[in-house]
């Protein structure tokens, strides 16, 4: 799993800005389908209790995106994991970031990609060692477990990074 690749392997990079059907600020509102892909974006900028509303945004997106209800133990947990990944970035975010500014939620019939951007300069990584007995520090190792892949993407000039986790999806 990496932190420094800023996408996962096979995928072209980035979309050219405006590709996605979802342009910056724009909050709540799904995107049309491209090339199979449903994309939705929140801004979190100013928001309060940011960690339940990114998990209830993401739960909906799940819901319209069929991943919920689960019919199988599998796909509950698959829809669990994802819910805690995104957890565990917006709470990054919050405690080591200046606070997340947008959660990206992107969806395939393979692959859920989440981003949540910041303000931050620094590197998230898993603790290593890692010590399950030691209180918090967790966040970047539970995802790294859960995840397919993960990594930052830094743009040049600007301040911040988005952190991307992605997971594949139920069966």
């Amino acid at each position: 799993m990496s932190t420094t690749r800023p996408f996962s392997p096979g995928d072209r990079g980035p979309e050219p800005s405006g590709a996605s059907g979802v342009s910056d600020g724009e909050a709540s509102v799904p995107s049309e389908p491209v090339t199979g892909r449903q994309v939705r974006s929140l801004s979190l900028v100013g928001e309060s209790g940011v960690v339940p509303l990114a998990r209830d945004f993401t739960r909906q997106a799940l819901y319209a995106w069929g991943w919920l209800p689960a019919a199988t133990a599998d796909q509950r947990a698959a829809a669990e994991d994802v819910l805690l990944v995104v957890s565990e970035l917006v709470t990054n975010a919050c405690l080591h970031a200046e606070g997340p500014e947008q959660l990206r939620v992107t969806c395939d019939n393979k692959v859920i990609r989440l981003e949540v951007s910041d303000r931050g300069a620094g590197q998230p990584a898993p603790r290593t060692p890692h010590r399950a007995s030691r209180p918090g520090g967790h966040g970047m190792f539970i995802v790294q477990r859960l995840c397919l892949d993960w990594g930052v993407v830094r743009a040049p000039g600007v301040t911040g990074k988005t952190v991307w986790a992605e997971l594949g999806a139920p069966a």
